[in-house]
């Protein structure tokens, strides 16, 4: 195996750890999810466990060679749609657990979720950018 594939093969692994625990906490714990869901967004607890699921299975297809690619496409676009429930937690200064989080915390979390969106389809082999090699 190429490097390069070596380097993608071990942020694949690190990317679903994430997003296997991220889904983990939706199902364990969805309060602090629902109180920064959007209010337009319908059936908010179903929506929080099903991104729960969302989460696990996106982990578990990046686990699996033959869907590294869907995998990557459906946690980018899953990135995609929870990105307003980011946006609501900082803009209206939502606590989580009575703890408000300063724009410290916000500023770099607003900002890392296109390097997310980007990683997904990456470590998914869905694209190459910025690298001229496949792996």
């Amino acid at each position: 195996m190429k490097r390069k594939g070596i380097i993608r093969t071990i942020f694949r692994i690190i990317v679903a750890l994430f997003y296997f625990a991220a889904g983990a906490a939706h199902l364990r714990s969805p309060t602090g999810f629902l109180s920064i869901t959007p209010d337009w967004v319908p059936f908010p607890a179903e929506v929080v466990f099903l991104t729960g699921l969302a989460e696990i299975a996106g982990a578990l297809g990046l686990l699996i060679p033959r869907l590294h690619k869907a995998a990557g496409i459906g946690l980018a676009l899953y990135a995609v749609c929870v990105w307003p429930a980011n946006f609501n937690h900082a803009l209206n200064d939502i606590s989580i657990g009575g703890t408000h989080l300063s724009w410290y915390y916000h500023g770099p979390r607003l900002a890392f979720q296109p390097i997310l969106i980007w990683l997904a389809l990456w470590v998914g082999g869905v694209i190459n950018w910025p690298f001229r090699e496949t792996s």
